[in-house]
């Protein structure tokens, strides 16, 4: 009788013979080889979520989009959103939120005073900031009224890299001067440079020398929205940290775009590559005294923001013109749901897979762009593409409004909604006169968590057909408008009487 561990053993041995007989490597041999390691790139885009919702498209023909444009005063503000097929006027409040935030919705405290939602959402600011009072707000420009408010007088200053349209505004009703100084490469559209939206230092501690008392504040607008979506380095935090330090001057962030920034700079940067995007957000929030913010960006949410600083007599002024015009100060013009989305998508938007995917996509249609020769902000920003239509349009003069032309001109043909940044944005000063604006851009601006590569390739498709046909685009004239953010309700009509795009021909 043969035993078990006999058989198995002439089995085994059977095996061998056999493995080696057809030269077939055993898992012996396998272990010797060496192991070689394979890399794997993808070139398409992996969005790192699954569409569970969908909101339906409407397409429409060049007529209707002619007619629609015809209809809104060749502004698009006006236009309805259902007769537009892409939507990039702006990313803010237009994101999609995750399960995780629509199911926090539903434990929304909407107690008036002391809610629990307030509470989940102070923590998740202070985790992130540092800052010792928080402020919610209905939005962003709420906490930007309610701070210059505070702090402004008629005659101040407030040094900035570059104000955007809202906070300019702001700045400007208290008779104050909003003052940019974004560094010399910022000037330059199509330069590319790591960080064209520091602040030019030499020029901020000049302005700070010159003005002596009439400084209350500096800011720093992370990313340089008006400056094409550049961000801003550590180094350039604390140096003007540093400055203003040395002067008794509060130093505030506009914080809309915090994680995109800290993402940059964690690929930018020399010492962050190792760091988390959290870890870098802590870490320019200590550069500063307070900022103010709109969850409608970084805080990937439809509505809300809020003001947060360290000064207590600073925060009293302000909770007291909070109750006075947004609320209570712990809802500040907010639901308790709100409140509850905020804490979640302020997390959510540090997430690295997702601050990759978000970064990603718009190089990725900045790089179809840049390869068919039409001219855009290099390198391209972290939420938006920006065009340079003086450079793309050099036959239309600063009166006829060339960005805006350019705007109009991609609806008409493609069905894109987006918005100039130039000499309609821009151009109208303080005492009424007029100025060219330095650079005329239109920016498209990505909802977050929304559209997908193909889109970014229908988006290409549609604005290289403009460029090959950007001779033949004709400026705008403006018919109405009022005296303060004027290019939200603005009227215009085209200023030649063929319209916004000449007939073919073929001259």
């Amino acid at each position: 009788n043969i035993s078990l561990l006999e058989r198995i053993t002439s089995c085994c041995s059977i095996i061998r013979t056999n493995i080696k007989r057809n030269s077939i490597p055993s898992i012996d041999d396998h272990q010797l080889e060496p192991k070689t390691t394979m890399s794997f790139e993808p070139k398409t885009i992996f969005e790192p979520f699954r569409i569970k919702s969908i909101e339906p498209i409407r397409t429409s023909t060049r007529d209707q989009r002619k007619q629609a444009l015809e209809e809104a005063f060749y502004n698009p503000f006006l236009l309805k959103a259902e007769d537009v097929m892409i939507d990039l006027l702006t990313d803010s409040g237009t994101g999609a939120m995750s399960k995780e935030q629509w199911a926090g919705m539903m434990l929304g405290d909407e107690s008036y005073a002391g809610a629990t939602s307030f509470y989940k959402f102070e923590r998740a600011v202070k985790r992130i900031t540092g800052f010792q009072h928080v402020l919610p707000t209905h939005q962003g420009r709420a906490a930007e009224r309610i701070l210059f408010g505070s702090i402004l007088k008629p005659g101040d200053i407030v040094p900035n890299n570059t104000h955007f349209d809202t906070t300019r505004a702001n700045v400007e009703y208290r008779k104050a001067q909003a003052l940019d100084m974004v560094v010399p490469e910022g000037h330059l559209p199509s330069l590319e440079h790591p960080f064209k939206g520091n602040i030019d230092l030499n020029k901020l501690e000049e302005a700070i020398l010159s003005n002596p008392g009439r400084v209350p504040l500096v800011m720093v607008t992370v990313t340089n929205n008006s400056g094409g979506g550049q961000p801003v380095s550590m180094a350039n935090l604390r140096g003007t940290s540093e400055l203003c330090r040395n002067h008794g001057i509060p130093f505030f962030l506009d914080a809309c775009r915090f994680a995109e920034n800290a993402y940059f700079i964690k690929l930018r940067e020399e010492g962050y590559r190792d760091k988390t995007p959290l870890q870098i957000a802590q870490e320019m929030f200590q550069c500063a005294d307070g900022c103010t913010m709109s969850a409608k960006k970084d805080g990937l949410s439809n509505i809300g923001g809020f003001l947060a600083l360290n000064d207590a007599a600073l925060a009293q002024k302000a909770k007291n013109m909070l109750i006075l015009s947004e609320g209570y100060i712990t809802y500040g013009g907010l639901a308790g749901y709100d409140l509850e989305a905020i804490a979640l998508g302020l997390e959510e938007a540090l997430h690295e897979d997702y601050l990759s995917y978000r970064i990603r996509s718009i190089q990725y249609l900045g790089e179809l762009l840049t390869k068919a020769g039409v001219p855009i902000v290099q390198p391209p920003g972290g939420h938006a593409i920006y065009i340079d239509a003086k450079a793309m349009l050099p036959h239309i003069p600063a009166r006829e409004y060339p960005a805006w032309a350019l705007s109009l001109v991609m609806f008409l043909e493609g069905g894109i909604r987006s918005v100039e940044i130039g000499s309609v944005m821009f151009g109208l000063q303080p005492d009424g006169s007029e100025r060219p604006a330095e650079n005329e851009l239109v920016r498209l601006a990505f909802p977050r968590r929304v559209y997908t590569q193909s889109h970014s390739e229908y988006l290409a498709e549609v604005i290289i057909y403009i460029y090959n046909i950007r001779h033949r685009i004709r400026g705008v004239r403006m018919v109405e408008s009022p005296p303060v953010l004027r290019h939200f309700t603005a009227k215009f009509e085209p200023a030649s009487e063929g319209g916004l795009v000449k007939e073919n021909d073929c001259s």
